[in-house]
Parts: C-alpha cells; structure tokens; sequence
C-alpha cells in the first residue's frame, strides 16, 4: 500500500474515533419533553450543531381547501463538532445527515414537541441503518436540540405567491446516539 493511501487511510480512521467517543452526560440528559427522549440503553456518541438554512415553500393547503401556507421543503446545514470543526452535513428529504468519512444515516420521525417561539420544535429520529462504515455506523437515533430559528417564513403566502420559495436561517444542535 503506497504512503498516500496509508495516510489517507489512518486520517479516516482517526476521524471516525474521534467523532465517536462519548460525549458529555450534562447535555445529553438535559431537560427535553418525554416525547422527544431517547429510550434508556442508549448514549450520546456524537455531539453537532447543525448551522444552515431551511427552504420553505407557498403551496396550496393539505388541510384547507382554497388556502395556500408555508410547506416545509428540505433542510441543508454543516455540522460542526464542539470546536467548530466540520463534521458532515445535513440535508434531505429525505432527512439524512452524512459524516465527512461518507458514512450516512436516513431516519423516521418519532415525535416532535414544542421548543420556544420562532424555533423549531426538538426532534426524535428513529435512524435506519447506517450507509458505508464510518462514525454514522451503530447510530440508532438523532435528538434535535437547543434550536435557533427555522420556523416558516412570516410573509405572505396567497395565491399570488404560490411556488415561491424563502430561505431560513438557522441553527440547531443534533445529538447521535447509539445502543450501550
């Protein structure tokens, strides 16, 4: 095996033990609605914030006829580790978050429950199995946390402006978790 592909190799390998080393107990166990727990045997193996933006779009209303809203398009944001470092990415539909050795998980929502004003709401992500082997390998669920921003857009959404799209900032932290 030539140098670079060592290197290149042991770099990878490097990056995905440090991502998974476990995470401290105080954030994990902070104070979230029960809705949105992870079910015990679990812990943290992964800390990120997610920093990006969320495109919603004005689309004709799927509970009222003739009414138009904001519809949740996709969500695509860079996770960082608690240093600031890029860790992945976050992107979809559908929802996957992608760490920078490839590995990549997809997931289906659990539960949701009500964050504070103009935030998202904290998430529970019930995670399928992970693609490629890496530091998504043995994730079984995604809590979303500590929210900044994201919430549809306060602009009009009429007839007139059905098939606009509009950019929302926003900032979120995404804890990973995996069987004990």
């Amino acid at each position: 095996m030539n140098a670079k592909r060592m290197f290149n190799r042991a770099s990878s390998s490097l990056a995905a033990s440090c991502l998974m080393l476990a995470m401290p107990a105080a954030f994990a166990a902070m104070d979230l609605p029960d809705s949105v727990k992870v079910p015990d045997g679990h812990k943290v193996v992964m800390e990120t914030t997610g920093v990006g933006e969320i495109t919603y779009q004005c689309r004709d209303s799927a509970s009222a006829a003739g009414k138009t809203e904001w519809v949740f398009v996709g969500p695509k944001a860079v996770l960082n580790d608690r240093d600031g470092r890029k860790v992945g990415m976050y992107f979809g539909p559908p929802a996957t978050w992608e760490a920078v050795d490839g590995s990549k998980i997809t997931g289906t929502q659990l539960a949701v429950a009500p964050s504070s004003a103009g935030n998202l709401p904290y998430q529970l992500v019930k995670a399928n199995p992970a693609e490629g082997k890496g530091a998504m390998s043995g994730v079984t669920y995604v809590q979303r946390v500590a929210l900044k921003g994201g919430v549809a857009p306060d602009l009009p959404c009429t007839s007139a402006e059905k098939g606009n799209n509009e950019v929302v900032k926003y900032q979120a932290d995404y804890l990973f978790w995996a069987e004990k």
